[in-house]
């Protein structure tokens, strides 16, 4: 299972959902679905763009863990 720690980031970074919707250029509904975990799939194009602007590697986001 490919986790999303999109929530620990932003916290880490001290940066609101609203203030990275406008830094990457996507919608809050969007991110809100990264953020909680929901998305089934994520653009490289994105990805790239929320590593920018919250200073992080793709590792740092995404997580690999064995399902139970």
């Amino acid at each position: 299972m490919i986790r999303i720690n999109l929530d620990v980031m932003m916290a880490k970074r001290r940066m609101s959902l609203n203030e990275l919707s406008d830094k990457v250029g996507i919608t809050l509904a969007n991110l809100s679905i990264l953020k909680n975990n929901k998305a089934k799939a994520i653009r490289f194009s994105t990805l790239d763009a929320i590593c920018r602007a919250l200073d992080c590697r793709v590792e740092d986001i995404l997580e690999y863990t064995e399902e139970d």
